[in-house]
């Protein structure tokens, strides 16, 4: 493990993959040095192979030796990790200079005649040196990683030093100053952490540093129009509180982004998440499911305690004030059926016990199946609730009419008014936190708990901000800067109720399955269109092995590419159809790695991949049609993801189309469609979301697709807010500090 000081305080950096493309470096490096170790022990030794093992040898000595001179660049430009990233590159460029005298077979006689070791007479120095490659240069990469890291909690730092200079200022003067440096650190900040939160491999990561960085985007307009207020009325306690909230909650948003990059606590131990109803039923049956393979693997005690816990957490359904009597007696019901089913099982399963039965009973089995169908049955009446709950609320909030009525209040200056609608809007927000707790049970994923969780809390906080920012204006009725505060609070606290109707969605697609299935794509070959020349073949168990990472680096690609999809409001957009065609067929191919799927030959793996990068060529055509509407920077942007994807389709297309012979070079055939078809779906995750923002975009902005020049007008009237498509939104800088420099004149 390789400690490495990549912050204010040391951590852990060891070899442990945390990202994405750190992953993704090191496939096609494992794949030809598997190549070198798997030879067959007995493999005929002709010129052609000969020639096969050197050329690959040669190839992974010169990727080594090009690595090992970035990496020698990066350890002189970052002294604190010069020493670790010599020695990694040091043991790098040993190791490849070993597979390449190893691999050099070119005169095999003379070889063997000198004495010297090659990869035919020494698979064990091949498999040593490989292994050392393997680590020294996952070392190199991982302590590359760390540079990032660094990037980040140094770009941190400067925002944190910005906060506490904004937070000190007395005069709009200084403040103008200040907050424009603070808006462009906060733009450097969300590039690294939109880079980084893409990159991580841990879903669950990834939903923290997305809602981390979500509290970010929405603070930072509230941070401006708070100060703006705090400053044009000094001797306001409710504006001095208002900006407080605001500050604290943007300190706890940079101080969780940088526990997630660095994977810890400022306090210490990691804080784990609530168990939820979900993930307890999940357990539980997983447990109970798994008496049939043993009767002894868990006590009875266990079981009983396990399902007592489960249902104590159905206390926050029924001992709701908002759940109906009838749900709350339905819950109770199935509640007690769980139990009754689970004590016989208890009793089938001592019986089983006693007779030292080596599987479970006929009576015991029945037992299983209806335990496991009452707490089915107790989860679906659960969900029902929290969902039903959810929509009622969505629709009851959806005319914004208490946020309205206390606009109007402070507006006229009507205090006792505004204490009335305040109480509302406190029951209001009691109700919506409340609610956003209960699809945390039944969310059925990691990352929409982690989300529910940010849901809650958002509410939680808004809620209190709203009224104080309602009371300011109250107390001073004709304050522009107070009313613009409070509009902003208002459009927080309405975006996040369209996040939870999103969010609900996601919930129920998860909970019907819908997340995550694939479209079966029919691009079967037609019979009688094959060549007869070609043997169509099948993966063997050896093979399907090899490829198996590989084709699960898809699967998770593909899953990515449907996340994004599901984004988009015109699901019947053209792209939107295409992209998920091609996650369609990439998900067959990966089936196919596992001998699963339509796919059952190599032949039909790559006709579907000949389709796949048809379809990716026309996806290529409807991207440069949309750059043409675009602004300089955005065109530049989207033409270059589009050469990208534009060259791996037709990589894909001439290895498919390429002929080959020999079980070898079939399979070699096979991993470079699959790579290639990767390569495919990196670039159409990654345009996904820009294309998505920059088609909303233009449709908000008066139908601007069917005017370019108008597009192009636009877009440069409002060139800051767009900075960066992935950036915290900070809208419309230069506006605000003319505002500001207009209110400090008068």
């Amino acid at each position: 493990m390789a400690s490495s000081p990549c912050g204010s305080g040391n951590f852990d950096c060891g070899l442990e993959i945390q990202t994405r493309s750190v992953e993704q470096t090191l496939i096609p490096l494992v794949s030809q040095i598997t190549t070198l170790i798997n030879h067959k022990d007995k493999l005929k030794k002709t010129e052609k192979t000969l020639r096969a093992v050197q050329r690959v040898g040669q190839a992974v000595s010169v990727a080594v030796g090009r690595f090992v001179a970035v990496g020698e660049a990066i350890a002189a430009e970052n002294e604190d990790l010069k020493d670790e990233m010599g020695l990694a590159c040091f043991e790098a460029r040993r190791a490849g200079t070993a597979i390449a005298q190893l691999t050099d077979v070119s005169g095999l006689q003379q070889c063997e005649g000198d004495g010297r070791s090659t990869v035919f007479s020494d698979r064990t120095g091949m498999v040593k040196a490989a292994r050392m490659l393997l680590s020294s240069v996952t070392k190199v990469l991982v302590l590359a990683d760390c540079i990032v890291i660094k990037q980040i909690i140094s770009s941190r730092n400067k925002v944190l030093v910005t906060l506490e200079q904004l937070e000190r200022v007395s005069t709009f003067q200084e403040f103008v100053q200040i907050f424009s440096q603070f808006g462009n650190e906060m733009v450097e900040f969300a590039h690294l952490t939109g880079d980084r939160q893409n990159d991580l491999k841990d879903e669950k990561k990834r939903a923290r540093m997305a809602a981390a960085r979500a509290v970010l985007e929405k603070c930072t307009m509230m941070l401006l129009t708070a100060s703006k207020t705090c400053l044009r009325h000094p001797d306001c306690e409710s504006a001095r509180i208002n900006k407080e909230a605001v500050f604290q909650r943007m300190r706890l948003a940079l101080e969780q982004v940088i526990e997630i990059v660095t994977d810890t606590r400022s306090g210490g131990e990691a804080k784990a998440l609530p168990v939820s109803i979900y993930a307890g039923i999940k357990d539980f049956k997983v447990k109970v499911e798994g008496l049939r393979d043993s009767l002894f693997c868990v006590s009875c005690e266990a079981v009983a305690a396990q399902l007592e816990a489960l249902v104590e957490k159905t206390e926050d359904f029924t001992d709701s004030a908002y759940t109906r009597h009838e749900q709350r007696e339905t819950i109770i019901q199935l509640c007690q059926i769980t139990r009754q089913e689970t004590k016989q099982l208890i009793n089938t399963w001592r019986h089983a016990q006693f007779l030292k039965a080596k599987e479970a009973t006929d009576e015991m089995e029945l037992s299983i199946l209806k335990t496991c169908q009452s707490v089915s049955d107790l989860r679906r009446e659960l969900h029902r609730v929290a969902v039903g709950r959810a929509t009622e609320l969505l629709k009851l909030h959806s005319d914004h009419l208490v946020l309205q009525a206390l606009k109007a209040s402070g507006g006229d200056g009507n205090l006792e008014a505004v204490a009335d609608y305040a109480g509302t809007l406190t029951e209001h927000k009691e109700q919506l936190v409340e609610t956003c707790r209960l699809l945390c049970h039944i969310s059925g994923t990691k990352p929409l708990e982690i989300t529910c969780i940010h849901a809650e809390e958002t509410f939680r906080v808004i809620g209190p901000q709203i009224i104080s920012a309602a009371q300011t204006l109250a107390l001073h009725p004709t304050s522009k800067i107070a009313k613009e505060n409070l509009d902003v609070f208002c459009e927080a606290w309405e975006s996040q109720l369209c996040d939870m109707a999103i969010l609900l969605k996601e919930i129920n697609d998860v909970f019907e399955g819908r997340r995550g299935d694939k479209k079966t794509y029919l691009s079967l070959p037609r019979p009688g269109k094959h060549l007869k020349t070609v043997k169509a073949a099948k993966l063997d168990a050896e093979e399907q092995t090899s490829i198996a990472k590989l084709g699960l680096e898809v699967c998770l690609l593909t899953s990515d590419v449907d996340s994004e999809v599901e984004r988009w409001d015109e699901q019947d957009h053209e792209m939107v159809r295409l992209c998920q065609i091609i996650s369609s067929m990439a998900y067959s191919m990966y089936l196919f790695t596992r001998g699963e799927g339509l796919l059952k030959t190599t032949l039909d793996l790559f006709h579907q991949a000949e389709v796949l990068s048809d379809q990716g060529l026309q996806l290529c055509h409807i991207l440069h049609s949309l750059s043409t509407q675009l602004l300089d920077e955005d065109r530049i942007l989207i033409l270059s993801e589009t050469e990208k994807l534009s060259a791996a389709c037709q990589q894909l297309q001439v290895c498919a189309k390429t002929p080959v012979q020999g079980k070898s070079a079939i399979f070699q055939k096979v991993d470079s469609s699959i790579q290639n078809t990767k390569g495919i779906l990196t670039v159409v995750v990654y345009l996904l979301p820009i294309c998505n923002k920059l088609i909303r975009k233009c449709k908000s902005e008066r139908s601007c697709l069917a005017s370019p020049q108008h597009c192009r007008e636009t877009q440069q009237s409002t060139a800051v807010s767009e900075e960066t498509l992935n950036g915290f939104g900070v809208k419309s800088l230069e506006q605000h500090m003319a505002n500001l420099t207009f209110l400090e004149s008068k």
